[in-house]
């Protein structure tokens, strides 16, 4: 009950007031039964692969089925926040919710989540156990599954082949993050708003805390060691900010403080920016010429690194259902289709192999027609993937798990309100070094609810 308590009161930290608005004006919509139809509500990322399901689950999954789906799709703080409102509270608003590693880890725990192995390793051509190994272990706790992945990912560097190559720079096949700086500086062109670079500022901490996560753990820093001793004002912690700031404040896009993945995705996919840091799954919609000016332009390199052999993160935009769902036969049905073969077949068909939810099954990388679409950057998606140690992503043993974040319930109120600190010295408001004090003094807090 102790540990219970904990993540309500840390998820209610983090919900704003506008979150709490919309969840109590939300309903929920028809009958039960899988055999009957009905409907179900399920909140999602709104991400493009979401956006594409939204578009695609009516002539398919709904007319086969009778079930109606009613989506949330919202930016991904906003999701958080009403997801995390729901679950915490046990409301019962949402039947299925994509959910990450980082929930997983905690709500399985808590008893809200509801088991999907069943569901998943006795339905019809599933097959379960293609399922990308490190992806189905993320969201595996103690053997049952709570999660099925929508798609998988890690972070590399996206850049223009075209503007190197005009400049006469080739880009490292291992780049540092030393190298990406030098090659930000000669590609910066303020004159025609062109970005050396694009790196997320947005305050959350699953928006700015997971670049700037990923290259504390390249200059060996970590939030906390293995003894829960907060380690934010470290000389490892302070480098990797002060770099991370600087960098994105000398070269990167106008408006940085409320930039996100949407925002970053826009302008390298709309000629705005020479690079870009960030999600593997952003390679996609960047060659999608339905929505990209840069089509066979951009170059695909490891996450960049400095002190460690590896770097970029670990993670899975999956479809859970909370144990609060009085549709839960439905949702896993919901769930089944969204995450299967067949709706990746769907997807190829209908708007582009390139454009399938990727980083989620082994076989989509042995099919000829999406490695064919998919050529620019498939590979090194996995790769990517297959590169990253989410038991040990940095030099020094860690107190939890997690690669971008600190599995631990406080972690999404300390990411979030030290993200806005570090989004405010970006902006030009306050120091990294008065930012991190900040955040130096609320990882106490942390820790001492830990030790």
């Amino acid at each position: 009950m102790l540990r219970r308590n904990r993540w309500v009161t840390a998820a209610l930290a983090v919900t704003t007031a506008a979150a709490l608005a919309a969840c109590s004006g939300a309903g929920g919509g028809g009958g039960g039964g899988t055999e009957g139809g009905g409907t179900i509500s399920v909140a999602m990322v709104g991400n493009p692969p979401m956006q594409e399901l939204e578009k695609l689950t009516a002539d398919t999954f709904t007319k086969d089925t009778g079930i109606t789906v009613k989506y949330s799709v919202l930016p991904e703080n906003e999701l958080r926040d009403k997801v995390t409102q729901d679950i915490a509270t046990q409301g019962g608003q949402y039947d299925a919710v994509t959910i990450g590693a980082y929930e997983v880890a905690i709500w399985a725990k808590n008893g809200w989540l509801t088991d999907l192995k069943p569901a998943l390793d006795g339905a019809a051509g599933y097959d379960n156990a293609d399922v990308l190994p490190a992806m189905r272990e993320a969201l595996t706790i103690d053997g049952k599954q709570y999660a099925a992945p929508f798609y998988g990912e890690s972070s590399f560097l996206m850049y223009r082949k075209d503007l190197l190559a005009a400049k006469g720079i080739t880009m490292p096949a291992k780049p540092t993050w030393q190298q990406v700086e030098q090659i930000a500086a000669r590609l910066t062109d303020r004159k025609n708003d062109m970005a050396g670079i694009c790196l997320r500022g947005l305050p959350g901490w699953g928006e700015l805390g997971a670049p700037l996560t990923t290259v504390v753990n390249t200059f060996g820093g970590t939030w906390f060691d293995k003894d829960w001793n907060p380690r934010v004002t470290s000389p490892e912690f302070t480098a990797a900010a002060t770099f991370y700031v600087d960098l994105v404040r000398k070269y990167g896009q106008l408006g940085a403080p409320s930039a996100g993945f949407s925002e970053c995705l826009t302008a390298l996919g709309q000629g705005k920016a020479a690079m870009w840091y960030d999600a593997t799954s952003a390679a996609g919609p960047l060659e999608d010429p339905a929505t990209s000016k840069v089509v066979g332009k951009i170059g695909y390199a490891p996450a960049p690194v400095y002190r460690t052999e590896s770097g970029g993160w670990l993670w899975t935009w999956a479809f859970a259902s909370p144990k609060t769902s009085k549709k839960a036969d439905a949702a896993a049905r919901f769930i089944q289709w969204a995450t299967g073969k067949e709706y990746q077949a769907l997807v190829g068909q209908k708007v582009g192999w390139a454009q399938v939810p990727a980083g989620n099954r082994t076989s989509l990388y042995a099919n000829p027609e999406y490695l064919k679409a998919a050529e620019p950057f498939a590979q090194a998606t996995l790769d990517q993937i297959n590169s990253v140690d989410p038991a040990d992503p940095g030099l020094q043993p860690r107190p939890a798990p997690g690669v971008q974040f600190v599995a631990v319930p406080e972690f999404a109120d300390l990411g979030t309100k030290c993200t806005q600190e570090l989004s405010a010295a970006i902006a030009g408001r306050s120091t990294v070094a008065d930012a991190l004090t900040k955040c130096q003094s609320l990882a106490e807090d942390v820790a001492a609810d830990n030790k």
